[in-house]
């Protein structure tokens, strides 16, 4: 990482912790993932824990992974995000998912693995080295928030935060078909994609939850976070 990315990395998360904090909001951030599933389990209650983030199944400590907290000044807790490290050495993406898609599940679905599949797409088998699972990305449904951009937002703050610190060779993600349509990807700062790379079946239902992953490089990161913080962080400023 050049000296000019961390600084223009610094001046992002500045820009965002300033932001938010004029708009009451306190955001709190950690590496205690037993912390973490506690405060989940009292204060987001409609989503249960990620297992990719489960510090019961995961060995996760400040050196390979962190979590991201939003709380009103009453206490209230408005969101969340988490990202860990995997590190792939010479192992494509496309190949260890292959194996491995499994440990990535949505929450609150009671999953059929045998017929779930991964389909690897064209991005995957280009990422190698230090990559960086974002997932936990969540905003409590709120009037206060509808409109504002706050989502998008707040997940260019964690990538700002894990370039600063670790300086990712990747960051990927797993976003639901139907929020990637809805331009999601883009808002969150993602630059691309591949589609169809999840499908889950649900024994509940007849249709099967497709995902898209999303994915950013290095040098992605680098010019995403290089980018006016007035053109990217226009909404809740306003």
């Amino acid at each position: 990482m050049t000296i000019h990315d961390t600084f223009t990395g610094a001046q992002y998360v500045s820009a965002v912790l300033n932001l938010t904090e004029s708009k009451g909001l306190r955001l709190e951030i950690g590496s205690d993932f037993e912390h973490y599933a506690e405060v989940l389990a009292k204060h987001r209650k409609e989503q249960a824990l990620g297992q990719p983030f489960n510090p019961e199944r995961h060995d996760l400590h400040d050196d390979n992974a962190f979590w991201i907290l939003g709380w009103t000044m009453e206490g209230e807790l408005v969101h969340t995000q988490a990202m860990r490290k995997f590190e792939l050495g010479g192992v494509q993406l496309s190949d260890y998912l292959s194996y491995n898609f499994r440990e990535f599940p949505p929450s609150g679905m009671d999953l059929d693995m045998e017929r779930s599949s991964y389909r690897p797409g064209p991005g995957a088998h280009r990422i190698t080295g230090q990559v960086f699972y974002h997932g936990e990305l969540w905003v409590k449904p709120d009037q206060r928030f509808r409109g504002t951009g706050l989502p998008g937002i707040l997940a260019r703050f964690a990538m700002a935060t894990c370039v600063l610190r670790w300086s990712p060779d990747h960051v990927f993600g797993f976003m639901p078909e139907q929020l990637a349509y809805r331009g999601l990807m883009e808002r969150e700062g993602y630059m691309h994609s591949d589609p169809g790379a999840l499908t889950w079946h649900n024994r509940d239902k007849t249709d099967p939850m497709r995902a898209f992953m999303v994915y950013m490089s290095h040098d992605d990161l680098s010019f995403l976070l290089k980018l006016p913080t007035a053109e990217t962080l226009p909404s809740l400023a306003a």
